[in-house]
């Protein structure tokens, strides 16, 4: 009896031992016959554990949902700061380039000048003059030029002890003595009510101009020294029967976007 026991034993036994020792054969085992079978099997046993475990998931979000919904709060309010200052760092980046850029052009100068930043504009007339942080106390004195790095930015109209008031290059009260690069052509620019162009008059009719030539200050000008870039010829208007023609003009800089200035005391 104590065999036939043994024997009924047996069967039970060798299921135990299989179901211990066939898993670890399939997953330690290093074969390529068996590595579909290892993922299959681990694909199998994963819904029954999502299963399983997606009540205590669940329960889990319930009972940390203040704590976790405090972190969310303390986390959105540091990626806010954290956006605040990169925007201040890209605006720092830019003005450095900027800065960079226009004490290049002056060391290049051969004249004497001073850097200013523009503090101010006017809203009724925003393409006509600006404010900066020059003044008296710097040396600035009325009719002194106004550049950057692209080229004429305007005069200085008025001035104050720290301050000046500068009148632009497209404003009707601005006028230089220029000339056209390629041609040699020398007339007036001034500004325009249009406000984002000026006009070059007084232009010989049989003069050779074409669209796109560059204009420059002429050493005919009593503030600006020569050389200084304007803009480029974008419409030529005349007939050449008349005694002189006129150039629309294009100007280099940019003026509603200007920033950082130069100011050639001498």
């Amino acid at each position: 009896p104590p065999k036939i026991c043994v024997f009924r034993r047996t069967p039970k036994n060798l299921i135990y031992i299989s179901v211990l020792v066939v898993p670890f054969l399939v997953f330690f085992f290093r074969s390529d016959v068996l590595t579909p079978l290892k993922f299959t099997l681990v694909r199998a046993l994963n819904v029954p554990i999502e299963i399983i475990s997606f009540p205590f998931y669940e329960a889990k979000k319930i009972l940390f949902y203040h704590r976790t919904f405090n972190e969310y709060q303390r986390l959105r309010g540091e990626a806010s700061v954290l956006k605040a200052r990169l925007v201040g760092l890209d605006e720092l980046a830019a003005e450095n380039m900027r800065l960079e850029r226009l004490l290049t052009f002056k060391r290049s100068l051969v004249y004497s000048s001073v850097t200013a930043s523009v503090i101010g504009r006017d809203p009724s007339g925003w393409s006509s003059s600006m404010i900066i942080d020059r003044g008296k106390e710097d040396g600035i004195r009325q009719g002194m030029p106004v550049i950057n790095a692209l080229g004429v930015v305007g005069k200085i109209a008025e001035v104050s002890e720290g301050n000046s008031k500068v009148v632009l290059l497209t404003d009707p009260q601005f006028s230089v003595a220029a000339l056209i690069q390629g041609s040699r052509e020398i007339g007036l620019v001034t500004g325009s009510l249009q406000g984002e162009i000026c006009r070059m008059r007084f232009i010989s009719s049989d003069a050779q101009i074409s669209v796109g030539d560059k204009v420059i200050t002429s050493k005919l000008s009593t503030s600006f020294p020569e050389g200084l870039l304007i803009g480029e010829v974008v419409r030529i208007i005349g007939n050449p029967q008349e005694p002189s023609i006129e150039c629309i003009i294009k100007p280099f800089v940019v003026l509603s976007q200007v920033e950082e200035v130069l100011v050639i005391l001498q």
